[in-house]
């Protein structure tokens, strides 16, 4: 009996894990490390914080969860988890078309220049998960997972910050998304471990190029 609870709390755990650190919280998250870091992008006035939280949290999280019980009530997702990989393609292809334009209105913005390189590096791994979301079940969770750790290196890095606390932190995190998506049965190693990678090499490669 003991074991069967705490099998049943660890699953629970990983669903509330899986939840707070879902895929569409990543930009807000990756603009509060941003944000908060001991670097001179921590004095941005705080309208300028607050409209592109504002932004990002309308068009990337607002929006598509109010898009979810239409898909569900014409039946293009079967549930709010949307595991099933051909349901993904249609969500992912909206989502993509809604970074394409939260990227478009953050470019006109006088804002640095990282901030921008996020959001294109963002809007451009969604368009490559979903285009191999054709053909294979790419974890989403390890993608963003990879884009959170890659964004504080490079932060580190272009900054010349340490970020150790905020580094350590995101790899414990991480480790732990990745376990939660393994138990849940949601995605096998091989995805796992390709969504991270898709997520910190793409993010690593447009914050180098930008």
């Amino acid at each position: 009996m003991d074991t069967e609870k705490t099998e049943k709390i660890t699953i629970i755990l990983a669903k509330i894990l899986s939840f707070v650190f879902h895929p569409l919280f990543c930009p807000l998250y990756g603009l509060a490390i941003i944000f908060t870091a001991p670097t001179f992008l921590g004095y941005l006035p705080a309208t300028v914080k607050k409209m592109l939280l504002m932004i990002v949290l309308a068009n990337n999280v607002m929006i598509p969860v109010v898009m979810l019980p239409l898909l569900r009530s014409r039946n293009i997702i079967s549930s709010y988890f949307i595991d099933d990989r051909n349901e993904r393609i249609i969500p992912l292809t909206m989502l993509s078309m809604l970074y394409i334009i939260t990227s478009f209105i953050i470019f006109r913005f006088h804002v640095p220049l990282i901030i921008k390189s996020l959001m294109l590096a963002v809007t451009l791994l969604t368009i490559i998960v979903t285009f191999i979301t054709f053909w294979w079940k790419i974890s989403i969770h390890s993608m963003a997972t990879g884009s959170i750790i890659a964004l504080i290196i490079m932060l580190s890095i272009k900054m010349h910050v340490p970020l150790t606390g905020y580094l350590v932190t995101a790899i414990l995190i991480g480790g732990c998304i990745l376990s939660a998506r393994l138990l849940l049965g949601s995605h096998n190693p091989a995805q796992v471990w390709a969504g991270f990678a898709t997520g910190f090499l793409g993010l690593t490669a447009v914050m180098l190029i930008f």
